[in-house]
C-alpha cells in the first residue's frame, strides 16, 4: 500500500509518502496566503524523489492548522496525534513531544503504546514559537543559522519579560540601542522563548524523555535554551523535525 501524509502549517506545506509503512518520498514548500502553489510543489518534490504518480497513492491524510483551506486529501487527523502516531515509531521511549511551529507551539504527553494522555497548546501569541525567531533574526541582520550559533556564544542571562511578540520586540529594540552585543541578544531571544515553551510543556506534568520537533527544532539556540529551561540532561531531536507531523498522517493513511 502507498500512503501519504500533508502538513500545512501557516509557513511550510509538507508532504511524505509511504509505502509498505517506509519513506519512500518527502517535499516542503513555503507556503503564502495561498498554499495551492506551495501543495502543488511539495508534491511534485515528494513524488518525484518516491517514484511513483499521484494516481499510485491509494489514501491521504492532511493535518496541521490550514488544512480546513485546501482540497484534495481523503481524512484529516489532528496535529496533536499526527505527532503522537510518528514518535511512538521514530523513537518509542519518548514521552513529552514538544512541537515548535510557526506561529504556535504545543506539548503532548504520551504513554509506552502512543496514547496520548494529555496535551496543552500555546497559539495566543508568536512570542513562543518559529515566526518571532524569523523576525528577531531579520531584526539582528543575521541567518536564522547564525542566529542560532550566535546566542550559544552567550554567558550572560537578560530577561524578556514580554509575553506578546510585539512587546518582546519592542524589548530587543531597546537591548540593541543599549549595545548589548549581538551574541547576548541572541541568548537572551532563545531564553525567553524556551521559558515560554517551558511554561507550556510544565501544564501535561513533563516526563523524560523529551523530544522537540517542528522547524524550530533544527535550532541549536533554542535546543540548548530549552534544556535548560526544563533542567534535562539531553533533549531528542530526530532526523527531519519538521516532517514529524507530515509523516504522522502518512501512518495514519496507511492504517486505514
Amino acid at each position: 500500500m502507498i500512503s501519504a501524509g500533508m502538513d500545512v502549517g501557516s509557513k511550510t506545506v509538507k508532504v511524505v509518502i509511504l509505502k509498505d509503512g517506509r519513506i519512500i518520498g518527502k517535499g516542503i514548500a513555503t507556503a503564502g496566503l495561498e498554499a495551492d502553489e506551495a501543495i502543488q510543489t511539495a508534491w511534485e518534490a515528494a513524488l518525484k524523489e518516491a517514484g511513483v504518480s499521484r494516481e499510485e497513492i491509494n489514501k491521504v491524510v492532511a493535518t496541521g492548522s490550514r488544512r480546513e483551506e485546501i482540497s484534495g486529501f481523503d481524512d484529516e487527523v489532528s496535529e496533536v496525534t499526527a505527532d503522537a502516531r510518528a514518535m511512538i515509531i521514530v523513537n518509542p521511549e519518548i514521552r513529552t513531544i514538544i512541537d515548535v511551529g510557526a506561529e504556535e507551539g504545543r506539548a503532548i504527553k504520551v504513554d509506552s503504546g502512543g496514547k496520548i494522555l494529555d496535551f496543552a497548546v500555546n497559539e495566543k501569541c508568536a512570542a513562543g514559537a518559529g515566526a518571532f525567531i524569523e523576525a528577531m533574526a531579520r531584526a539582528m541582520q543575521v541567518s536564522i543559522e547564525e542566529f542560532s550559533t550566535e546566542s550559544l556564544k552567550s554567558d550572560k542571562t537578560i530577561p524578556i519579560n514580554a509575553q506578546c511578540a510585539i512587546f518582546a520586540e519592542s524589548e530587543v529594540v531597546s537591548l540593541v540601542h543599549d549595545e548589548t552585543s549581538r551574541p547576548d541578544i541572541c541568548g537572551a531571544i532563545n531564553d525567553a522563548i524556551a521559558d515560554r515553551l517551558a511554561s507550556m510543556a510544565r501544564r501535561v506534568l513533563v516526563e523524560p524523555k523529551v523530544a522537540l520537533i517542528g522547524g524550530a527544532a533544527l535550532g541549536i539556540g533554542l535546543q540548548s535554551s530549552l534544556k535548560e529551561a526544563l533542567e534535562l540532561d539531553e533533549l531528542y531531536i530526530p532526523d527531519d523535525p519538521e516532517f514529524l507531523g507530515a509523516y504522522g498522517a502518512s501512518i495514519v493513511a496507511s492504517e486505514s
